[in-house]
């Protein structure tokens, strides 16, 4: 059910834009290792955000909004397709998307609407289904950053945030006036390395960020997996390339891939912000929980820096819509590829079934749909995405995709057979080290199945928030292990999941 803020009680249907005989343009933002804990319209306590805050404060902030396999590429197939990733042929980053498969944006621009992406795009293969494009070689750069198009690649001189956001403006201004359109802006940052633009790389010096109160987390009570990850600002966490540290020694000599990218005037400005600091972290000689400490408030400057540029971005598209009267007649959604790690179990990253991975956010503002300032608390996912635009476009949603629309939920009429579980599967093993597993995830329990090694998890999330002990093999919770075993065995088996994994058959 969705409630306003400080207000309970249903919200009263309102009509979708679909219905009045105009299609709505859509804007869908996308950002890469968002964590929904750096927006301000969840939790204020790191950073503010006021441009990403104004679509919340304009229509709907979902608070269990969901992915199904919380890493880059995936996450991006299964929007394009509405489809988990067993089934789109993404199960990780090493897979090509293969392009002849139905996704909405092909679907839309069969029904008469303008398609346009510009940014990460990183599935390997070209986009389809897009009138425009311009796509950053996998990852991408922060400066000045490469972009493969449609007649090869150009380099283009500025920040990548800024770029994406000034191809996005400059299709939008060029475009048929006459049709409606469907924008995706998707933005590399705030992905590692975490650099940012040249007029933020001082904007958090001499801030301090509150602490996790579980960075220092010794992973007991919980599976092998927790252990054996390597994804901890402690250990893995590198000087140079992700903390912009330079010295002498070979792990500080920066990052060096986006020092060769930069203009002497860049280059300039960025070792003027750093250089002071750097050199009082050298005169300090940290060591244990003190590095730790260090590491963590260097990354949160840098990440909360790259976000900022992102938030900009955002205030650019809304403006346009302002200007160009096009607001009351777009939807904009914003949405991350997967949640992102500030330092709780002492992490950085993702890939987990645990809250701070699986949890995105999304926020969106549909007019005449959305009740302004409304909270959705339904669980909602990346899934939804693709069935969402093509409702609202009027166009029929194809019988195997596998999400839902959230035009319901938007209007603050959750139909009462919206889900209450949610099935989650990691596959890729390899980076981080973070183990093969699945599960689900209800209101209150997330249990988790490391297959690999057969091991269980179990977390109370209502009396354990953090998700520190598991209690799987606790008597007192043996009943609900059985019934969440059901569930996890009953999705596999509505969502078609096959019982080897697709890159083991």
């Amino acid at each position: 059910m969705i409630t306003r803020r400080g207000f309970l009680g249903s919200v009263p249907a309102l009509p979708a834009l679909a219905q009045t005989g105009k299609r709505p343009n859509i804007v869908f933002v996308f950002s890469d290792d968002h964590a929904y804990q750096a927006i301000s319209a969840y939790d204020g306590r790191l950073n503010r955000t006021p441009h990403i805050d104004r679509i919340a404060r304009e229509g709907v902030r979902f608070d269990n909004a969901l992915v199904t396999n919380s890493i880059c590429a995936p996450s991006r197939a299964v929007v394009l397709t509405g489809k988990y990733s067993h089934l789109n042929g993404v199960i990780d980053n090493r897979q090509r998307f293969n392009g002849e498969q139905q996704t909405f944006p092909k679907l839309l621009r069969a029904a008469g609407y303008q398609t346009a992406l510009f940014g990460k795009w990183h599935l390997q293969s070209q986009p389809t289904g897009f009138d425009a494009w311009e796509i950053l070689p996998g990852q991408g750069s922060y400066y000045n950053p490469d972009f493969i198009t449609p007649s090869g690649n150009r380099r283009r001189d500025g920040y990548v945030t800024d770029v994406t956001t000034d191809l996005s403006l400059d299709w939008l201004n060029s475009r048929d006036k006459s049709r409606p359109f469907m924008l995706m802006c998707q933005h590399k940052a705030p992905h590692r390395n975490w650099c940012p633009s040249p007029d933020k790389l001082s904007m958090y010096e001499g801030v301090t960020f509150p602490e996790p109160n579980n960075l220092f987390d010794n992973y007991e009570h919980r599976a092998s997996p927790a252990r054996k990850q390597a994804m901890e600002i402690d250990r893995d966490m590198r000087l140079g390339m992700d903390l912009k540290l330079t010295g002498d020694a070979p792990d500080q000599q920066g990052p060096v891939n986006e020092l060769k990218r930069m203009t002497d005037a860049q280059r300039r400005i960025w070792e003027a912000a750093y250089r002071r600091r750097n050199a009082e972290f050298h005169t300090r000689k940290l060591q244990g929980k003190d590095l730790v400490r260090w590491k963590y408030q260097r990354y949160m400057q840098d990440y909360l820096a790259c976000i900022s540029s992102v938030d900009d971005s955002v205030g650019r598209i809304l403006n346009w819509l302002d200007a160009t009267g096009e607001a009351d007649n777009t939807i904009v959604v914003y949405n991350s590829d997967q949640g992102f790690y500030l330092g709780e179990h002492g992490w950085f990253d993702k890939r987990w079934i645990y809250e701070e991975s699986i949890r995105s956010p999304m926020l969106a503002r549909w007019p005449g749909v959305t009740r302004p300032g409304s909270v959705a608390k339904e669980m909602v996912a990346n899934l939804d995405v693709a069935e969402t635009f093509l409702e609202a476009a009027g166009v029929p949603v194809p019988a195997d995709m596998q999400g839902r629309s959230l035009a319901p939920v938007m209007r603050g009429q959750t139909p009462a057979d919206w889900r209450r579980s949610f099935y989650y599967q990691y596959y890729e093993g390899g980076e981080h080290a973070v183990a093969r597993h699945c599960g689900v995830r209800t209101d209150r329990y997330t249990l988790a199945h490391f297959y690999e090694t057969d091991e269980w998890e179990l977390f109370d999330r209502e009396k354990d928030p953090r998700q520190m002990r598991s209690v799987y093999g606790d008597a007192a919770h043996a009943a609900e292990v059985k019934r969440l075993k059901a569930e996890l065995a009953r999705l596999r088996s509505e969502l078609k999941v096959p019982e080897v994994d697709p890159d083991r058959q």
